[in-house]
């Protein structure tokens, strides 16, 4: 519908509609057409309602009426007989008198008028549109059927929010908008009677008009949605998903329901890590992050009464936005998790294991769940080593290399509680789960803290007078050098691993050369448990 602007000269008593039709007479009525828009869409006709603007002259120019003069645009039914003296009837004032109307014409409807939509652009897949009872927001231009603008949220910069079907909107609006898809762009035209009927609205919307509306939707939702999952892809290798209490890392893109982004964890180069069903996250992402597995993508959308609410969040989120999250699960863990060990080789000869205190010669390869590369041994010349036990590897890479048999390859997974845990370290990010794929090469059985040898047959009854081999009473380091070394190669006995044999032989003849001149006497020499035990009961005594 469009209006026409025309310029009337009424003689006497005869009247007809004023039609967008080239046709300069109608019977007695003399029709001027100076300005008309290119478009006419629709043609008024006897029964329908016209608003308009006129000014009423005779022939001279002498005004005798206005509707610009009294402020408001008239309004009448085609027909009837309902319009102003002269214009339905052609009335003489006075008798045998030309008038000539000047008329806008502004709006025209009719009561059997329904609201009238047209789609602008829609976009292609459209997975859901508006119904009753929904929630929508969208932005909208407001004009008179004339083309004057009465309000526009694009100038307010904010959306329009409103529940459909539910009396918040006109009812025009509200049949208007039901059907629509995010992102589609609709022209919806609405007749005076399903507006704002004969008391119009403030100043901007005048009694009796009819209202047009390009509305572009954001986002809709209803009340009662709950969390949607979409497009998962779902790794094949997935034994484990996760539970309440876990702790996830994640990559995410967070979008409107029209696209646009408002936050990504890529852009910060940074996973976002969180426990889950615990309420650190809104309460959607907490169910969205629920049955997960490590490498899973999944699209969460999230309505805004388990997002941010009809508050928002700062001028990033909107009130009453819906919230499109995709997700790639890079890993998670729970705080109870213990070391995975996997064997992927074992020979078939084991007679020895390594454990604690063992010095251990391995290659390994490092990386993250998703297979990123950290570290390997493969990069060095040497291979890597570590004592169990004494604090030179992480807690859960000292935990998967015991009980391995020479050969023997593993995967070992690690929680980062066990690992570098939630401050990483160099090149190892924040709360990250390490996969190590490992091969013993070679390990060396230890000692005990503080031991430099140990006897693994029972020791001499009288360890002097087998230290003094010559007999005389006094253990030079040469002498107690010669004697260590049979022990070893014999089986008896071993010593601290890492180190060379001069190197432990040296630092346990100084220890038991307590006077240090040179030679171990019998009173001098005592075993380390000797040691030990006189140190405890010593103890218990200032006790």
């Amino acid at each position: 519908m469009f209006s026409c602007c025309i310029a009337v000269f009424l003689l006497l008593t005869t009247w007809s509609s004023v039609e967008c039709n080239p046709s300069p007479v109608l019977g007695d009525v003399v029709v001027d057409r100076y300005s008309m828009p290119k478009v006419c869409a629709r043609e008024s006709k006897t029964g329908d309602f016209v608003r308009y603007h006129y000014n009423a002259t005779f022939v001279d120019g002498k005004t005798f009426d206005s509707s610009h003069e009294k402020g408001d645009a008239k309004v009448g039914l085609l027909g009837e007989g309902r319009l102003i003296a002269g214009i339905d009837k052609g009335d003489v004032i006075p008798p045998d008198t030309t008038l000539v109307f000047d008329i806008h014409l502004l709006d025209l409807w009719n009561k059997a008028d329904m609201v009238v939509t047209k789609i602008i652009t829609t976009p292609k897949d459209c997975k859901r549109s508006v119904m009753r009872t929904d929630f929508v927001r969208y932005h909208f231009n407001g004009t008179l059927l004339d083309g004057t603008v009465f309000d526009s949220s694009y100038t307010r910069k904010q959306t329009q929010d409103s529940l459909v079907g539910e009396g918040w909107l006109i009812k025009g609006m509200d049949e208007g908008l039901l059907g629509m898809c995010v992102g589609e762009i609709r022209n919806i035209i609405i007749p005076p009677f399903k507006a704002y009927g004969e008391k119009g609205s403030g100043k901007e919307i005048p009694p009796q008009a009819t209202l047009v509306f390009d509305v572009l939707l954001v986002d809709v939702h209803n009340p009662k949605d709950n969390v949607t999952i979409e497009d998962q892809v779902v790794p094949e290798s997935c034994t484990r998903k996760t539970v309440v209490g876990d702790y996830v890392r994640y990559h995410y893109n967070g979008t409107f329901m029209n696209g646009i982004t408002f936050d990504t964890s890529y852009q910060r180069n940074s996973t976002y890590n969180t426990y889950i069903g615990m309420g650190y996250v809104i309460a959607g992402m907490d169910q969205g992050l629920l049955g997960v597995c490590t490498g899973e993508r999944r699209r969460v959308i999230i309505p805004p009464h388990m997002a941010y609410g009809e508050q928002g969040a700062g001028d990033v989120i909107p009130p009453s936005a819906v919230l499109v999250f995709d997700v790639h699960v890079i890993d998670f863990h729970n705080p109870n998790d213990t070391v995975e060990v996997k064997i992927t080789y074992k020979p078939e000869a084991c007679n020895e294991t390594t454990g604690e205190n063992d010095l251990v010669h391995y290659h390994y390869n490092c990386t993250l769940v998703d297979g990123t590369p950290l570290f390997s041994s493969h990069d060095y010349d040497n291979l890597q080593d570590a004592v169990l036990g004494s604090d030179k590897v992480i807690d859960g890479l000292d935990v998967g290399l015991r009980g391995m048999c020479l050969g023997e390859k593993r995967v070992i997974k690690v929680p980062p509680h066990l690992g570098h845990g939630e401050k990483g370290a160099t090149g190892v990010p924040g709360s990250a789960v390490l996969v190590f794929d490992i091969e013993l090469v070679s390990f060396e059985k230890g000692v005990p803290p503080g031991y430099l040898f140990v006897w693994i047959q029972d020791s001499p009854a009288n360890l002097f007078e087998a230290l003094d081999m010559n007999k005389n009473e006094v253990v030079p380091q040469d002498e107690f050098g010669e004697f260590i070394k049979l022990q070893v190669a014999e089986g008896k006995g071993r010593i601290k691993p890492g180190q060379t044999m001069e190197q432990v032989i040296a630092d346990m003849f100084n220890n038991q050369d307590r006077n240090k001149d040179g030679v171990i006497t019998p009173d001098e020499l005592k075993l380390k448990v000797d040691e030990d035990n006189e140190r405890e009961a010593a103890k218990h005594e200032e006790l």
